[in-house]
């Protein structure tokens, strides 16, 4: 395969700094020919009767695989480094990648020879991950519609096609009314209250435009500090409404979402009726751990009754301060983070900007890195490597014996052209070819972090660290498989709402003071966070947690009843009435918060938001199994437990079940104490 154009080179990394638009029609051209050819030998080995792993399934891995890749660096590169050109052409072939995946698994040949794989006498002699994909291959192809009669079919693909173009067109609506919106303030004294570095981060960012005095947006380096600190009222509000009407009727006619989440939705619960399920929110359950929709909506709802009384402490707080201490006649939406950093400093002494500087960014690295190493005997050697911009570092990781792991990249700073929020993505997963070669597996992880201006280093807020901590738990899931076989390796074949565990697991050991002396270094001084500070910092961990915890059930029951619902309901209505059955305020009629949950309405999500609670459940009693040695007098930071969460969760994949992966850990199945103990709402 030629080389020429970087999209078909993979002999390496990918070559991300070379690529340019005109490269990817080409490169799909080849690509996707070379898929359909290998399509059409399996389905002459199906004809021909010899149905075997080595005749059916190994042949077509490679065109698969390479498709998958080369399109996986064009969507990533359109997130992160986004132009008119690259948008263009990636929204162009949206269509045809959509149609050859639907066309793929609504094949009756391939259907047929999977099907009698599984039948065969060979498959019971396969290893625990070529059963695994067999098994999975069977359940997808029928999820795909490959039962479906040829009219269902059609009707089947289009919407598919359709639902790849919306989705899209959603996210880079959000995307696009984040980065046009700017606000120019020319004098300081209107950002009072504002912490002194990101105020020089504003004016840096107007200085690039030629202007004077400092530029704001809503990336959420900009927007979040203004919520907190900033002592003005109408610039907290003027901020916010901007920020809830992103991609909504308030702004230009062609990014509003609005008429897009109504077509999405409808597009889904007949795409899901097709295949003979009564709701998107039944089909959404098929592949992942949760049973019914009812059940998630009972674990949903029964976290929220536990979670209210908090949340309602809290806003009794709120108001109390906001009358008392601030004369305001009404707690408003724009207020709540601004009061809440008041009460925290007030009630444990500390600030999260005093707390910011000691999370320099060479230490928070270095120390996750030590982390790492202690935890699961593997080491980060930082390389050369194309990058799609310069911000963007690679890393090398092996073994303590030197063998090799996998690779990682980070892109930690927010800027335009790029999608907001943070995620981990795989850029290529472990396998290992019948010559016995290894192709390790390489993961990515983007963030939206303030960068360092003036040559000092970036500093991160402990929400940062915990983000941070939390994406890398995601890329560590990839890189340290070993599973041979690609479909089930690393992150592939989880249940999605398994998928959490190993983020949220990664997440606790901010919170532990074996661990943050090595993830400190005050910028000014060098010294480590002090021990007080810390016991400050715990002492505050579950501050509003009851209301933390009711705004991700908020989230999670919108999104599975509004994929319940036939047909949809008004979705700011829906949102509203959610609001009210949980106790939280509602917000002003303007707020468009559905128009901008990009989580459900252009990611993998949908039906699905809850997957962050369930897998809560998961990593916090997989976490507890560290504190119960540590009560026996054993480092938290302990060697033993970390290999066994290596051996039994990380390395397994999806070849095993998630709860057959959590049993094997943990000797028994999953409880809930260990949640509401570190949450705060055991009482």
């Amino acid at each position: 395969m030629s080389t020429a154009n970087p999209l078909l080179d993979f002999s390496g990394l990918p070559r991300y700094a070379e690529v340019k638009p005109e490269h990817v029609n080409p490169a799909l051209d080849e690509l996707l020919a070379a898929a359909e050819t290998a399509v059409k030998h399996s389905e002459s080995v199906v004809d021909s009767g010899d149905i075997r792993w080595d005749t059916f399934v190994a042949p077509g891995h490679d065109a698969m695989e390479q498709l998958g890749r080369a399109w996986g660096v064009v969507a990533h590169l359109e997130s992160v480094v986004s132009s008119p050109e690259l948008r263009e052409v990636y929204n162009a072939n949206i269509p045809r990648i959509s149609n050859f995946y639907t066309e793929l698994g609504q094949n009756e040949k391939l259907y047929a020879g999977y099907k009698a794989l599984l039948a065969s006498g060979e498959f019971a002699g396969y290893s625990q991950a070529r059963k695994t994909i067999v098994e999975h291959a069977v359940r997808d192809f029928k999820l795909s519609g490959a039962e479906l009669p040829d009219a269902q079919k059609q009707r089947y693909a289009e919407i598919a096609e359709k639902l790849a173009e919306l989705t899209t067109r959603f996210a880079q609506n959000v995307m696009d009314a984040t980065d046009d919106y700017a606000l120019y303030i020319d004098e300081a004294s209107e950002l009072d209250g504002v912490p002194a570095d990101t105020l020089a981060g504003f004016k840096a960012a107007a200085e690039t435009e030629g202007k004077s005095g400092f530029k704001i947006t809503l990336k959420m380096p900009s927007y979040l500090p203004i919520q907190q600190f900033a002592s003005s009222r109408d610039l907290r509000e003027k901020l916010y409404q901007a920020y809830v009407t992103r991609a909504s009727e308030f702004g230009p006619a062609e990014r509003d979402n609005t008429p897009l989440i109504h077509e999405i939705h409808q597009l889904r619960q007949e795409a899901a009726q097709l295949l003979g399920f009564a709701t998107f929110g039944e089909e959404s359950l098929a592949t992942k751990m949760a049973d019914t929709p009812s059940e998630v909506l009972g674990f949903l709802r029964d976290l929220a009754v536990r979670a209210k009384p908090y949340m309602l402490e809290d806003r009794a707080e709120m108001e109390a301060w906001a009358k008392e201490k601030l004369g305001y006649d009404q707690l408003q939406p724009w207020d709540s983070a601004f009061i809440a950093e008041q009460i925290r400093e007030a009630k444990y002494a500390f600030s999260e900007q005093e707390v910011k500087q000691y999370f320099t960014e060479p230490t928070v690295l270095a120390g996750f890195f030590q982390l790492v190493e202690q935890l699961y005997s593997i080491r980060f050697v930082q390389e050369d490597a194309p990058v799609w911009h310069p911000d963007v570092r690679y890393y090398r990781l092996e073994n303590l014996d030197g063998s090799p792991v996998g690779g990682i990249y980070m892109d930690l700073y927010a800027r335009e052209g790029k999608k907001g929020g943070a995620w981990m993505n795989d850029v290529r997963g472990r396998h290992k070819f019948d010559d016995g070669r290894v192709q390790t597996p390489i993961a990515l992880i983007v963030c939206n972090f303030a960068k360092g201006i003036d040559g000092k280093p970036a500093l991160f807020p402990h929400d940062d660290v915990i983000t941070l901590f939390h994406e890398m738990g995601h890329a560590l899931h990839h890189l340290l498989t070993e599973v041979d076989e690609l479909s089930v390796s690393g992150i592939n074949g989880v249940e999605w709402d398994a998928v959490e565990l190993p983020s949220q697991f990664m997440e606790n050991f901010c919170w532990e003071w074996q661990v943050l002396p090595q993830l400190t270094h005050h910028i000014d001084s060098g010294a480590s966070l002090p021990r007080p500070l810390f016991d400050k910092m715990l002492a505050a961990k579950n501050f509003q947690s009851g209301s933390f915890m009711q705004r991700q059930l908020y989230f999670s029951i919108f999104d599975m009843e509004l994929h319940q619902r036939l047909p949809a309901q008004n979705v700011v209505e829906l949102a509203r009435e959610i609001q009210l059955e949980l106790g939280i305020p509602l917000p002003p009629d303007y707020n468009r918060f559905p128009q901008s949950f990009s989580h459900i309405f252009a990611g993998g999500y949908a039906a699905g938001y809850f997957s962050y609670k369930w897998a809560e459940v998961l990593s916090a009693d997989a976490y507890a199994a560290f504190e119960e040695a540590a009560a026996a007098g054993e480092p938290i930071v302990n060697p033993k437990v970390g290999a066994k969460l290596r051996s039994e969760i990380l390395a397994r994949g999806g070849e095993r079940d998630a709860l057959a992966n959590f049993v094997a850990f943990r000797g028994r199945k999953p409880q809930i104490d260990a949640l509401l103990r570190h949450t705060g709402l055991a009482k």
